[in-house]
């Protein structure tokens, strides 16, 4: 039986009507934590000051604007705890009066959505009521998605993420939702009851509770993390779905992570950041082969838009797209630059640009020009083949593996001077960095992709890109540029 206590406000009542009424005595119940004790302190003074540690440990870019939905972490606290503090942190304060919270069934095996009806949850930090009233609009629409108790019993997915909510937000309640092993269309109708119940409000916050990789390789967490994020980061939900399925990604949380995707994206939320990613042979220091390894990763997904140059329209960014890749595959069939003419205004004008290369997921070239010296259509042919066959990182790409590779390129506005670091806003701004004969760049997005703090961008930019000193950004000898960047790829595209 699942773990309740029953809190029995009209005994009387009640227990005279106990056969007939056992829902109503049902619905106030109490479910006391699972691994309270295991997973994270049972004494509330303990885990009240390991949350704050946590929290007080990170310094996340702050977001402006709503924060619709947190991916995060469900291991011991000891593990992803400190992982987990970052998307909390940024959320703390906020006025959210709903929260919902989707987690994976490891202990129960089902196949449907089970929705946690009324009553509440304890942890040793207090109780967190049931919304009931927003429970009701999901339960009763579809036989599929229904409470089952069983799914909560032992489950400790949704548990785990109750204690940071209750030292980050006050005066809400919980939708507690464990996933079971759903086909894709189920995953769509949840998104799609979330997505009426939730209605226009805006006080309302989704935590997908998820792990990632699960085996015995760090070097290969390392990269089908990475490979996972590339899907979440692009909205994807059927990618992701179908990655899962073919076993080329992993989350334990996936179901709830693909609805979550699909209702951000029905909701018009545009922007996912990776605020922090690790695994836990980083945490514990044993990276060798053949040590358990589980990835934590922690994710906001929110509906800010980049505040990009904005001026290319689609059928341009396509044009571009295009010109990028038949350029590199006819210089890998000829050794040639192909030759193209331009009539549009726009792209004729001379503009810097990057051209990055993703193959499956990871990095494989990245190349371009900062500072305009060619026209915008020739900049983009010439750092396709470049970024293809001229990144001292990696070997040229080969032809076979052109159809396996994603473009994405970044048109740049001009270059401007700044005297200090405080000017900077991550995600927006790209950085060039310059002393002495030492130059380096970052591009805007390189901030969102890794989750880093300022000093984090900095200190890496002048470190690994400039050949410098990792504080030389706090240098006033240290020249300071910033821009911003309209980013667009081919899977953007595909799905426009």
């Amino acid at each position: 039986m699942p773990n309740f206590k029953t809190e029995v406000l009209s005994f009387g009542i009640c227990a005279l009507c106990f056969g007939i009424c056992h829902y109503f005595v049902y619905a106030r119940d109490i479910k006391e934590p699972n691994v309270a004790g295991a997973f994270y302190p049972a004494d509330s003074a303990s885990l009240a000051q390991m949350v704050d540690t946590f929290l007080g440990a990170v310094k996340p870019q702050p977001v402006e604007g709503e924060i619709f939905a947190l991916i995060s972490p469900h291991a011991g606290y000891g593990y992803s705890g400190q992982v987990a503090a970052y998307g909390y942190k940024i959320i703390k304060d906020r006025p959210y009066k709903t929260v919902i919270i989707i987690g994976p069934s490891h202990q129960y095996a089902f196949a449907n959505v089970s929705v946690y009806p009324e009553g509440g949850f304890r942890t040793p930090l207090g109780d967190l009521e049931i919304d009931s009233e927003f429970s009701q609009k999901l339960l009763g629409k579809d036989k599929e998605v229904y409470f089952d108790p069983e799914a909560f019993a032992k489950e400790h997915s949704v548990e785990v993420q109750l204690p940071f909510l209750q030292k980050t937000l006050s005066d809400f309640r919980i939708v507690p939702i464990v996933m079971g092993d759903c086909p894709l269309y189920l995953c769509q109708k949840l998104a799609a009851l979330l997505k009426e119940a939730i209605g226009n409000r805006k006080d309302v916050l989704v935590v997908v509770s998820t792990d990632f990789y699960h085996g015995y390789d760090y070097a290969e967490c390392g990269k089908i993390d990475n490979f996972t994020l590339s899907f979440i980061k692009n909205l994807d939900a059927e990618g992701l779905y179908n990655g899962l399925r073919d076993g080329k990604l992993q989350l334990c949380g996936g179901y709830g992570t693909v609805s979550a995707l699909i209702l951000a994206k029905d909701l018009g939320h545009k922007t996912v950041m990776v605020l922090n990613q690790t695994n836990s042979s980083a945490v514990t220091g044993k990276r060798e082969k053949g040590i358990w390894t589980v990835g934590y990763a922690s994710c906001l997904i929110d509906q800010q838009k980049k505040e990009e140059v904005e001026m290319l329209d689609n059928k341009q960014r396509e044009k571009l797209l295009l010109l990028a890749r038949n350029s590199i595959a006819a210089y890998l069939k000829t050794g040639k630059k192909l030759e193209v003419s331009e009539a549009d205004p726009l792209l004729a004008k001379e503009m810097g640009a990057f051209v990055t290369l993703n193959e499956l997921g990871e990095l494989r070239g990245c190349i371009g020009n900062i500072v305009a010296r060619a026209p915008l259509y020739l900049t983009i042919r010439d750092m396709a083949v470049e970024a293809a066959t001229g990144d001292p990182r990696f070997n040229a790409v080969e032809p076979e593996e052109l159809a396996n590779i994603d473009i994405e390129i970044s048109v740049l506005s001009p270059l401007e001077r700044i005297d200090s670091a405080d000017k900077i806003v991550l995600g927006k701004h790209g950085v060039l960095v310059k002393k002495g004969g030492y130059s380096g760049v970052f591009l805007p997005q390189v901030a969102t992709e890794t989750g880093w703090s300022k000093e984090e961008f900095l200190s890496n930019l002048c470190l690994h890109k400039a050949g410098l000193s990792a504080d030389a950004w706090k240098d006033k000898s240290t020249e300071l540029y910033i821009f911003s960047a309209e980013v667009f790829g081919e899977k953007e595209q595909k799905g426009n």
